[in-house]
């Protein structure tokens, strides 16, 4: 659950520091495959290119394509591979989720395998769903149920988070 809806192409600008200390803007961008070697021989190319001779380091100055997940300035590359892997796979979707989870891709690819729930209007039609999926209510009780007191207790009480990525678009999740 909780696949890519739509293509994200991670790339990071990585700059050259020796360069960048003289004065230099020298760097280039780079698309975050799969192959964290591949990234580090395009790093070295790029540091063989500056034009301050025998430059060894390197920061990643900018990045796009990640869905709105940062990328720290030293960032290691098999980090960043690693959060392009988990966001191609997963869309903006993942990118939220791994956010709520403040970097953690071992908790948001737990959320997303494991607690999703589903997508909802708001909370509140989730709860009511899950209560009518297990229970027969009575006519005479359906006017009396608040059904946005529970989601809201629910998620107050640290039983579920919610990502919301459009007006009427709420993901629910299992607390763990």
């Amino acid at each position: 659950m909780g696949q890519a809806t739509e293509k994200l192409e991670p790339r990071i600008y990585v700059a050259c520091l020796a360069a960048y200390n003289n004065g230099w803007l020298h760097g280039a961008w780079i698309d975050v495959e799969d192959d964290a070697d591949a990234i580090r021989d395009a790093i070295n190319a790029m540091l063989k290119a500056s034009p301050v001779a025998g430059a060894e380091e390197y920061a990643i100055h900018d990045h796009e394509g990640f869905g709105g997940v940062e990328i720290a300035e030293y960032a290691g590359v098999d980090k960043v591979v690693r959060i392009a892997s988990f966001l191609r796979q997963r869309g903006s979707l993942g990118a939220s989720v791994l956010e709520h989870f403040c970097g953690d891709l071992d908790a948001a690819a737990g959320a997303l395998d494991e607690d999703y729930r589903g997508v909802f209007e708001s909370l509140a039609d989730c709860y009511q769903d899950m209560t009518e999926e297990t229970l027969t209510i009575p006519e005479a009780l359906r006017l009396y149920i608040d059904w946005e007191a529970m989601g809201r207790d629910a998620r107050l009480n640290g039983e579920v988070f919610t990502v919301e990525t459009a007006h009427d678009e709420v993901h629910v999740f299992w607390s763990r």
